[in-house]
């Protein structure tokens, strides 16, 4: 018996039990599809990161307190260590050649009330260069300049979803808000920017980091972000930043400098545990469809006992037999991976249109690797099925009823 008989006496097999076929091949469906979209939705996330760090500024530098090792995914300070100051934000600014600009961060929440309206939101507190660095554009008014730094104005440039629920169609320039206990003039109006790594950044208010700090009553920064020159001048200016930190914090490293590169780093790691994790789960359903493959041919090989007994007689030998079965159990899985594999693609190619902060981006190796390791199911689990059907005793099999 050659390979092409075989593949037709195994095609007609299968496809007169065609449901039972469909049946059996769900299970390897539905794992490679799991496999596939789970690895999608891991790199789409990992492309979305990169796309929205890349839209919040380039070249950029973020000084947080504590020092805290990359590979524990967070970098977090503690009241234990020496607090990131205003001060250390102007020197920085001073000695760093490599550094462009520095803006000393603060924020917190607090209540912004206008005649009778009232919305809890976030406030930010920044200088002059935040929002250059950070690509934020006004749509009316101006944003923060320097003499509102220097004087501790009590200015405000809104977010556009707080100008909306505070002030709705009326134009916001020049009338005095509530922030906390305080009034503030609203100076500007910012331009549509919507959500950056899940952070609104449109349900903000920006006023001055000297306000800021009396607002909240705190020495302490949240950060101090730094823009670089130039992308081939960031390792200098790490350099820069951590000598003059280290002799301003009494020769203690009690900070850490991240780049956009280290916090894309620390995510994807994060990334990729939680995507292989997923994907070794759902791996497990292919190893199930390929017990059920093994279930089906075994009940196959017992109802087909006779037709092994007549091809035997006519002269069919063990590894005809055997590679017959075999075919038709490689046939289910890889049928059935192609299957997942399109269903899969389907899907990737949905999800966006109706989760949009759902992104996902189909990689060649998982879909490589699902469908090699769907036909290696197949044949792992078909071996001992036809196996079994080759070494019937031919007189014991014509006998069978």
């Amino acid at each position: 018996m050659d390979v092409i008989e075989v593949i037709k006496v195994s095609k007609d097999s299968l496809m007169s039990n065609k449901v039972r076929s469909f049946l059996t091949m769900l299970g390897v469906i539905i794992g490679v599809a799991a496999v596939i979209l789970l690895v999608s939705i891991g790199e789409g996330a990992r492309k979305y990161i990169h796309k929205e760090l890349g839209e919040l500024g380039s070249n950029i530098l973020a000084i947080v307190p504590g020092k805290t090792s990359k590979e524990g995914g967070m970098h977090m300070g503690t009241s234990a260590v020496r607090k990131l100051t205003y001060d250390d934000a102007i020197l920085i600014e001073k000695r760093s050649k490599s550094v462009l600009y520095v803006s000393p961060i603060v924020v917190g929440t607090s209540w912004i009330k206008h005649s009778g309206k009232s919305r809890d939101t976030y406030v930010v507190g920044g200088n002059e260069n935040y929002f250059e660095m950070r690509n934020l554009k006004i749509e009316t008014g101006r944003g923060i300049n320097a003499s509102d730094v220097d004087a501790r104005r009590r200015v405000c440039v809104l977010g556009r979803t707080v100008k909306k629920e505070v002030f709705g169609d009326i134009n916001p320039l020049g009338v005095a808000v509530t922030i906390g206990d305080a009034k503030y003039r609203t100076i500007g109006v910012m331009q549509h920017k919507g959500v950056a790594l899940g952070f609104d950044i449109d349900d903000v208010v920006f006023i001055p980091v000297t306000t800021a700090r009396e607002l909240f009553d705190t020495d302490r920064l949240f950060n101090i972000t730094v823009k670089v020159r130039s992308a081939e001048l960031i390792p200098e200016a790490k350099k820069e930043i951590k000598e003059i930190l280290i002799k301003r914090h009494s020769n203690k490293e009690d900070f850490t400098i991240l780049s956009q590169d280290e916090m894309v780093a620390v995510m994807s790691k994060i990334l990729n545990i939680m995507t292989a994790v997923l994907a070794g789960i759902a791996a497990i359903s292919l190893i199930v469809g390929g017990i059920g493959i093994m279930n089906i041919m075994l009940v196959s090989v017992r109802e087909r006992t006779r037709e092994i007994g007549i091809r035997k007689a006519l002269g069919a030998k063990n590894r005809d037999i055997l590679l017959q079965f075999l075919v038709e159990s490689m046939t289910l899985s890889i049928i059935g991976g192609t299957g997942g594999i399109i269903f899969a693609g389907a899907v990737s190619l949905i999800i966006p249109y109706f989760v949009e902060f759902l992104p996902t981006q189909l990689a060649l190796w998982s879909i490589v690797l699902a469908f090699l390791f769907s036909a290696a199911v197949g044949i792992f689990f078909g071996v001992y099925p036809a196996r079994k059907a080759s070494l019937y005793d031919p007189i014991t099999a014509l006998r069978y009823e």
